[in-house]
């Protein structure tokens, strides 16, 4: 605003009222003007005074007081420490989850009935009551700069690598790496690998039941201690190893690797399928040919090919699984020729799940598994000699052996098992399983240990709660 001198405006004034400067006195006129002066001066004085009080736009706060700048500064400074120490740590990354499923079984041939927890596999074997269930588990993963994955997930006594090697306490289930060739879509596998084939996973934190289906238990291997390569592509996953079949390191003369692979396709979001295979040499447990003292010898590895097929649909609250699958092993058969000659041994098998959340906390779940085994007195994958308590083998009444093969020794037993339960989700980390399970085969082989007879089925019951985290 520009300053009006006092004669400037007195003039103007003048001109302006002719008659009133003609009628008034100089001091009159005067004290009007300096009046008008003090006035023009106030409001200048003001104007001044409220642009001052405007920050300039370097100093604006954007809605907060200096004590909250100080508060977001002091927040800023600690995240960034805490970052750094992460990092310097190498937790950077790294995620760590685990479960454990207390477990409680009631089997009626076997007679017994009670809780069953972390119970070593090298005290009891692997069995269908007594397979991937009772664990404790930690999964440590973390996934490095460039992209390198890193996994280490530890089972005291049920894991793979004291299933793959029934004679340890070991509590390491997988441990492996997955680094990147190129491109994180290419990558180098390597370690110990826990085995890929089926619908059904082994952690209980993945499957509807208590207990695992027939395919997995008998047709489908442990783990491996390999190398290989995983290739993405769109919606497939590739992957194959090489390398020593349920084995940490080859025994003496003992030199043959298996291929192993597993391929998938995500069909969309709610479906896909998948197959797997193995192909090599594994150990074989045939215990048909015998020395002059009647002791079975030990035999070589022989040639051993698997393959299956699955699928599944997942969507909302319904789930739908299923799978076949075939087998064969060289000179594995339970029951030799007629000239004791080794024979092989082979199945197929299909499985199929189906699950149904009728209300958000409850599901219901079934579970139809069937293996044909009848030829050659049977044999399954690892299971070359009878076995009263899986229900393996030709008729348990007939006492075959190497050195009684009467009518009827050469047939083995089909298996089927019919597997029913209800879930139900305490916590979002807590579920609670229940199940009732029949096993049924065409033939008397079932082992009952209250009076030593054989029989056609068997039932069980089971009931888990599986806390995660």
């Amino acid at each position: 605003m520009k300053n009006f001198k006092p004669h400037s405006l007195a003039l103007a004034l003048a001109v302006a009222f002719p008659s009133i400067a003609m009628a008034q006195s100089n001091d009159e006129l005067m004290k009007e003007l300096r009046a008008l002066k003090d006035r023009v001066g106030q409001l200048e004085s003001a104007l001044k005074a409220k642009d001052a009080a405007k920050p300039a736009d370097t100093d604006k706060q954007w809605g907060m007081t200096p004590a909250q700048v100080q508060d977001f500064n002091r927040v800023t400074v600690k995240t960034e420490a805490l970052e750094d120490a992460v990092e310097a740590q190498g937790l950077k990354n790294l995620k760590i989850s685990g479960y454990f499923d207390p477990t409680y079984i009631y089997n009626r041939a076997q007679n017994r009935a009670g809780f069953q927890f972390l119970n070593p596999v090298a005290n009891d074997g692997y069995n269908y009551d007594n397979s991937y269930f009772g664990t404790a588990s930690i999964d440590f993963q973390k996934e490095m700069e460039g992209g390198t994955k890193w996994r280490l997930t530890l089972m005291p006594n049920r894991g793979a690598g004291s299933i793959a090697d029934s004679s340890s306490y070991s509590i390491v289930h997988e441990a492996s790496v997955s680094i990147p060739l190129g491109d994180l879509q290419t990558r180098l596998i390597a370690g110990q690998i826990p085995d890929w084939s089926g619908y059904e996973y082994i952690q209980a934190t993945t499957t509807k039941l208590v207990t695992r289906g027939l395919l997995l238990d008998f047709t489908e291997p442990t783990a491996y201690t390999a190398a290989g390569m995983e290739v993405i592509s769109g919606k497939w996953d590739v992957k194959a190893v090489l390398g020593n079949y349920n084995q940490t390191k080859q025994s003496a003369n003992r030199k043959s690797p298996v291929l192993a692979y597993r391929v998938d396709y995500s069909k969309g979001e709610f479906n896909g399928f998948g197959f797997a295979g193995v192909h090599g040499k594994a150990a074989n447990f045939s215990a048909n040919v015998l020395d002059g003292d009647s002791n079975p010898v030990a035999q070589a590895d022989s040639r051993l090919d698997l393959f299956e097929v699955d699928a599944y649909f997942t969507r909302g609250d319904l789930t739908l699984q299923g799978q076949i699958g075939f087998g064969r092993q060289k000179a594995a058969s339970i029951t030799p020729g007629a000239d004791g000659s080794l024979r092989d041994s082979q199945w197929w098998g299909v499985s199929a799940l189906a699950a149904y959340k009728f209300i958000p906390r409850w599901e219901a779940v079934a579970r139809f598994d069937y293996i044909d085994n009848h030829k050659n007195g049977g044999g399954l994958l690892q299971y070359s000699v009878a076995d009263g308590r899986n229900g393996i083998g030709p008729d348990g009444n007939l006492a075959c052996s190497p050195t009684n093969i009467v009518d009827g020794c050469d047939k083995g037993a089909n298996r089927y098992a019919l597997a029913v339960g209800v879930n139900y989700l305490l916590t979002p980390n807590t579920t609670i399983k229940t199940e009732y399970r029949f096993d049924a085969a065409t033939q008397p082989v079932f082992l009952d240990t209250r009076d030593g007879s054989y029989r056609k089925n068997n039932q069980l019951l089971g009931a888990s709660v599986v806390v995660s985290f």
